[in-house]
């Protein structure tokens, strides 16, 4: 089993579907995109290493599960829903499966790629 699967299917319900829906969406919109452990979570960047040009990430807390962009502050929201982080980050934390809207999170993911593609 890969790193980010172990990770994945090591949290509890329901931050386990909430992973593997977030890990559906990114790996839908960044077929490209390479998905890896970084920093102790899983980010998905550009390249055979992620951590060189990272894009995105999905990090779980107790209650919660962060999906995060790194020029996530570079990307347009319309909703509202991307709280600004250090630097360029910008992320938004999931309690549930139902708070994962695919078509808005794979705007987000393209327009953070294109950022680090130009």
């Amino acid at each position: 089993m890969d790193p980010v699967t172990t990770y994945l299917t090591g949290l509890d319900a329901p931050l386990r579907e909430t992973g593997e829906k977030l890990r559906s969406v990114i790996e839908a919109a960044l077929p490209e995109a390479t998905g890896a452990m970084w920093h102790g979570h899983p980010v998905w960047g550009l390249g055979e290493r992620p951590g060189t040009t990272p894009v995105c990430l999905v990090k779980a807390y107790p209650a919660y599960v962060t999906f995060g962009l790194w020029r996530g502050q570079d990307v347009a929201d319309g909703s509202g829903r991307l709280a600004p982080g250090a630097r360029w980050m910008a992320s938004v934390k999931l309690r549930t499966v139902a708070e994962i809207d695919p078509e808005l999170f794979t705007g987000w993911l393209r327009d953070a790629y294109a950022l680090e593609t130009r």
